[in-house]
């Protein structure tokens, strides 16, 4: 288990209230919470990735094609694949969020609204949040700045005490919709000794009146999203613009025994190499450079790597897989299955490239490195990037993109899988996102 008391941090106010078991321990002097994945303890259900990378993949697109509302960014996406626990309100009350490192408002479902859901299958207690229960909660009307600022300007039609609503459409037609409020977030303090304590913020986050499509799902559902996006409206932007933190958080997750956790605040120590974000992108996007197969580097066109309009590559833990061009995926299955002449693949669900190998994976198949910009290298080790759904059954966690849709045939997308067991700091003051091995 990943020791994160190792981690010196900088000393910052408040961490949201922990959750559940994890794979990477907690820390002190800095805001931390606990997240679960919510295939833990399932095994690898094939269908259930899919479909989630599916869904995830086609409102990545959405976000890019799509001049949706909240500036660009604020395209939460299903209920996905961390979920932790806050509080909000007073008297405070429970909320499980998803935490998506692909959209930027948080929100919840409330009282009165229509197809939300009222049960899951995580095993967790959903709660609708009422703000004419809570003492703090206040409306956040439209000509308030909060909401001419996430709109870049005026909202037409807008008239004293008219609630500032947000709706978002996605790619697979689901949507969620309703209103604005501002109420106290609870957080915990976490001091250097390990020891917590109650303390309060205060955000304005959405009030879910309305949900279609997967978001009024029961099977996975939860209480809302919190999206730590780069955005004004993100949590993390409005703590950081009261003074509170600094616009940079961490996490650790781990794809084995399914949890992790997200730290809010600036990694003094392990120190990281970073590399600049691409600017004016809706997610966490950096150049990538090369790609190298056992210690020699793929032939690729120079321009392999520079995707359109989707400038660069998508760094999103709330997808699964990793997605490549085919020019890409073609020449580094090629080069991997080089080194294992006498493998049999077979195609499981028409997507997924199995094999039986019943050796330890890491003496049998290359280590895989990403080159970006500034030097930044991601080390992908065998067990990354392979999964195992049974006994010496394994598959490739590489997806062609080109097979995917027609819009995203050229996405360079890092999932889950390549990004767990490392330490990922992303600092959008600097604009900058670097990672190291935490095992």
């Amino acid at each position: 288990m990943t020791d994160l008391r190792r981690l010196a941090l900088v000393v910052v106010t408040v961490a949201v209230t922990v959750v559940g078991e994890f794979g990477c321990s907690s820390f002190g002097n800095v805001v931390t919470f606990d997240v679960r994945h919510k295939f833990a303890g399932k095994g690898k259900n094939l269908s259930a990735l899919r479909a989630h990378d599916i869904r995830r993949h086609g409102r990545l697109l959405s976000t890019v094609d799509d001049d949706l509302p909240l500036g660009g960014n604020g395209h939460p996406s299903e209920t996905g694949l961390y979920f932790g626990k806050i509080g909000l309100g007073n008297p405070s009350k429970d909320y499980y969020v998803q935490v998506d490192t692909g959209s930027d408002i948080l929100w919840v479902n409330c009282a009165g609204c229509v197809k939300c859901p009222t049960k899951s299958d995580l095993g967790i207690e959903l709660t609708l949040y009422d703000p004419k229960r809570s003492s703090t909660s206040s409306m956040v009307y439209c000509d308030q700045d909060f909401c001419t600022s996430t709109y870049d300007g005026p909202l037409p039609d807008c008239k004293p005490n008219l609630q500032c609503q947000y709706n978002v459409v996605y790619g697979d037609g689901s949507s969620t919709a309703g209103y604005f409020v501002k109420d106290a977030i609870q957080l915990q303090q976490v001091t250097g000794n390990l020891q917590t304590g109650s303390t309060n913020g205060t955000v304005i986050f959405g009030c879910g009146a309305k949900q279609s499509g997967e978001l009024g799902s029961s099977s996975e559902a939860l209480d809302g999203i919190l999206g730590f996006g780069q955005a004004n409206s993100s949590m993390i932007s409005q703590l950081a613009a009261a003074g509170q933190v600094k616009r940079m958080f961490a996490h650790c997750l781990d794809n084995i025994d399914g949890g992790g956790i997200f730290a809010i605040g600036e990694v003094v120590s392990p120190k990281v190499n970073k590399t600049p974000m691409v600017p004016h992108q809706a997610h966490y996007n950096v150049v990538m450079k090369e790609v190298e197969v056992g210690g020699a580097l793929l032939d690729l066109p120079s321009d392999i790597f520079d995707s359109g309009d989707q400038k660069g590559t998508i760094i999103d833990s709330g997808t699964t897989l990793t997605y490549l061009p085919s020019t890409i995926y073609e020449l580094l299955m090629t080069k991997i299955l080089s080194l294992q002449p006498a493998l049999k693949l077979h195609t499981i669900e028409d997507q997924f490239t199995c094999f039986q190998f019943g050796e330890n994976v890491d003496d049998g198949f290359p280590v895989v490195k990403f080159h970006f910009e500034d030097s930044l290298v991601l080390t992908v080790y065998p067990h990354d990037y392979l999964f195992q759904i049974k006994e010496d059954i394994w598959c490739f966690g590489w997806q062609n993109s080109g097979m995917q849709s027609k819009d995203g045939k050229d996405m360079i997308l890092l999932g889950d899988l390549v990004l767990s067991n490392k330490l990922v700091i992303y600092d959008i003051e600097n604009q900058t996102i670097g990672w190291t091995e935490y095992n």
